[in-house]
């Protein structure tokens, strides 16, 4: 087992070793009931495993479908609905279990109902783990954009387990390799380079993402400057998703795009190093993250009006010169539109 501190909870990470879940909510928890959030597909799957890793709590589920749809007012008023009909009470504990999709809402709701209900995260997918389980960012889409609605609100627990990545498809995995390599470009160059050379990842790797996000969190936790490093490609990649109405593409393969798109602007500005963009290219061409002909800025310029790093005096935007070297500058909307 891994364990990485945070300031209010603590990740752990084991390797094929779901049982020891009820040793660390009984940590810190000291009740029977559990209210598991969860979405059809990762239900099906791990419903009986989670039943023998909980035996020892009465737990009920809230089943949602799959995919970004759920992170709607809609589904929110239904979890909420239905958790008030099981019985949940303020210091009961909820579980997210799922991807990012999943850990938004649940988080969301948790931080909502009855003015904040503790939660924690089980992320089952290498995006979730490496990325939106980790920071207490929580919320849900509205129809002028992603993740609009939400709050900070940091989980009692993150466990993350290797074994829910033997089910995981190789498009969802890749997905979750488009994080990585974002965390690798922004903070981490030897995990870059690794990425660069593998197209697996071992506990160590997921470890090195982790910590990167981890560092920007510490020194920024609501995301007034530092933490903004983290959205590399996600300004772009948001619009992209927003405009094929969530279907078209998954997160990492937007923000892959959305990566592309900001090294173009660095090396039209001439901070970015041209080399940077053709390696990270063809490595997301070898990866399946994006395909030619590439995606152009343009189609999605005035998709990002509403993007939350947008100010008053303007566009918040990451490049990247080289890998472990981003910036944050500032464009006007006369600059994009």
């Amino acid at each position: 087992m891994t364990q990485i501190k945070m300031p209010n909870y603590d990740i752990v990470i084991h390797d094929h070793n779901l049982l020891e879940l009820s040793k660390h909510i009984k940590s810190i928890y000291r009740y029977d009931e559990l209210f598991v959030v969860t979405d059809q597909k990762v239900y099906a799957l791990y419903h009986q495993e989670m039943v023998e890793a909980l035996a020892s709590f009465h737990v009920s589920y809230v089943v949602v479908p799959e995919g970004e749809s759920s992170k709607s007012l809609d589904t929110y008023q239904k979890v909420v609905d239905t958790l008030i009909e099981k019985g949940i009470k303020r210091n009961h504990l909820m579980i997210a279990l799922g991807g990012g999709v999943i850990g938004d809402l649940t988080g969301f709701v948790a931080a909502t109902l009855f003015r904040g209900i503790p939660y924690i995260q089980i992320p089952t997918t290498l995006l979730a783990m490496v990325d939106s389980s980790i920071g207490g960012k929580v919320g849900i889409d509205l129809k002028q954009g992603k993740n609009l609605l939400g709050s900070f609100y940091q989980p009692k627990l993150v466990f993350i387990d290797t074994s829910f990545l033997k089910t995981l498809p190789q498009r969802e995995y890749n997905n979750g390799l488009a994080e990585m390599i974002k965390a690798g470009l922004i903070g981490d160059k030897k995990l870059y380079q690794y990425l660069l050379e593998h197209d697996t990842v071992t506990i160590k790797e997921i470890e090195q993402s982790i910590h990167v996000k981890r560092e920007v969190v510490l020194i920024d936790p609501y995301d007034y400057k530092e933490r903004m490093l983290l959205n590399f490609g996600h300004t772009f990649g948001h619009a992209i998703e927003k405009k094929h109405c969530y279907e078209t593409y998954k997160h990492g393969e937007a923000i892959s795009y959305g990566m592309l798109i900001a090294l173009q602007l660095g090396m039209t500005l001439g901070k970015t190093d041209p080399n940077l963009y053709d390696e990270v290219k063809s490595l997301f061409l070898k990866r399946g993250l994006v395909q030619e002909p590439l995606l152009e800025m343009e189609d999605y310029k005035s998709e990002i009006i509403h993007d939350k790093k947008f100010l008053a005096d303007g566009l918040n935007f990451i490049i990247v010169h080289k890998p472990g070297f981003p910036e944050i500058i500032k464009l006007k909307a006369m600059d994009l539109l």
